[in-house]
């Protein structure tokens, strides 16, 4: 592989906090699978064969203990970092520069997807550009969270994305938070690209092909904390600065005098913009072909640096990074797993009913007159007699007691081994069956 594979799982979940307080959200299951099992079995799919996995010493732990985990062939090249430490996405890029030796294809171990991921990896190839990255449609989820009854949903502040004509160029990003004065679009980028298409309702899915140099440059500007905060709008933006050994236009004034952590001019986006191969800039100034029309501009209106989006309009694409993402994740993940909904070891009951969209995961038992419907029953569950389960996420190693019935209940919280037998958990309300 010419790209090399990062998987950031180190975040807390501190959008989930009632599943987070005990277990690391990497190793929340989705499907009876550790969420960051999801975006490793993604990579080991097309061909990757190391991963490179920046976490924390409490997930590494789990990791060698998971049986799951055990099922990915792939090289995991643990990096483990400080859990108290308040480090972003960027500085944990920055942390492992010494092992990055070409350019890399970073992922979220909260990405749950069933993408065509060499999109996103042609896209970057095709153009040779220093980014690209992938973005699904916002989803708007229905269900009612446990908790969160009758509470107003605070509604997330949106991201303009401006892209040109083909939907594929990516012109322009800001958040809603950062526009005081409105939206305002640099002149620079108009001149270059007058149709620009300004569009709203999409999610990032913290999934970037990022240039080797762009990795180098974060090492000489540790300012720069996060990559979707910080690192992608100031890539963005730069692709219509021009660099520091040109002159200075007026909307680039302020980009050019940047500072860096240690108050030394920043020069390294020079080494961004020119690590075009020779051959390819040759082809790029011999060839009439350009990726804009109307014009006789060379290729790229000149620009060494290049930004890419590809937006997934069918399929499946979630960030499980809160309550009612994990519910639709679990609920969903049927579509997503290449094996039985019933796993071999279960005992299940011929007087059972279940629904084809229920996952049953290893070494559970479920006994006779028992109803579980849309529902993910975790590993070594005992369910007696005489119980009703609908639209529920029971975790690992429970024992639901006779005679109870779980209607959307979307998670059962309880301690390895908890036996149920009144509503006793957070976020649980039962009634008699």
């Amino acid at each position: 592989m010419e790209l090399q594979a990062v998987l950031m799982a180190a975040g807390g979940g501190s959008r989930m906090p009632d599943l987070t307080y005990n277990t690391p959200k990497p190793m929340l299951p989705v499907g009876n699978k550790p969420l960051m099992w999801h975006p490793l079995n993604l990579l080991e799919r097309v061909g990757f064969e190391e991963v490179i996995v920046i976490t924390t010493k409490e997930v590494q732990k789990m990791m060698s203990t998971d049986p799951k985990m055990k099922d990915v062939k792939m090289k995991l090249d643990v990096v483990c970092i400080q859990e108290d430490g308040d480090m972003g996405t960027a500085d944990a890029l920055r942390h492992i520069q010494q092992k990055i030796k070409t350019d890399v294809l970073v992922v979220s171990c909260d990405l749950i997807t069933d993408v065509a991921l060499h999109e996103v990896v042609d896209l970057f190839r095709a153009h040779n550009a220093t980014l690209a990255m992938l973005m699904s449609k916002a989803h708007d989820f229905t269900e009612t969270v446990p908790g969160q009854k009758g509470k107003k949903k605070t509604g997330e502040q949106r991201d303009f994305v401006g892209v040109d004509q083909s939907g594929k160029r990516l012109l322009f990003m800001a958040n809603e938070a950062d526009l005081e004065d409105g939206l305002s679009i640099r002149k620079s980028i108009m001149r270059k690209h007058p149709r620009m298409h300004i569009k709203t309702g999409l999610v990032d899915a913290h999934l970037y092909c990022l240039k080797k140099a762009v990795v180098d440059f974060l090492a000489d500007n540790k300012s720069i904390s996060s990559i979707r905060g910080e690192l992608l709008p100031y890539l963005v933006r730069k692709q219509f600065s021009k660099t520091t050994n040109c002159p200075k236009s007026k909307d680039d004034a302020d980009d050019q005098t940047q500072k860096t952590a240690d108050g030394s001019t920043n020069s390294t986006e020079l080494l961004i913009c020119s690590r075009d191969e020779p051959l390819l800039q040759l082809a790029q100034e011999r060839s009439c072909w350009n990726d804009h029309r109307g014009d006789m501009s060379e290729a790229y209106h000149g620009g060494k640096l290049r930004c890419y989006v590809h937006i997934m309009d069918q399929g499946l694409c979630y960030r499980v990074n809160t309550l009612a993402a994990y519910i639709e994740a679990n609920r969903l993940a049927s579509k997503l797993l290449e094996e039985p909904a019933v796993h071999p070891s279960a005992v299940i009951s011929e007087r059972c009913q279940m629904g084809p969209d229920s996952i049953i995961g290893a070494q559970c038992q479920v006994a006779d007159k028992t109803s579980i419907k849309r529902s993910t029953i975790g590993n070594s569950t005992t369910v007696k007699e005489k119980v009703k389960v609908t639209n529920s996420i029971i975790m690992h190693g429970v024992t639901i007691e006779e005679g109870l019935a779980f209607t959307h209940l979307h998670w059962l919280r309880t301690f390895p081994q908890h036996s149920l037998g009144a509503p006793v958990c957070k976020g649980v309300t039962s009634t008699a069956a």
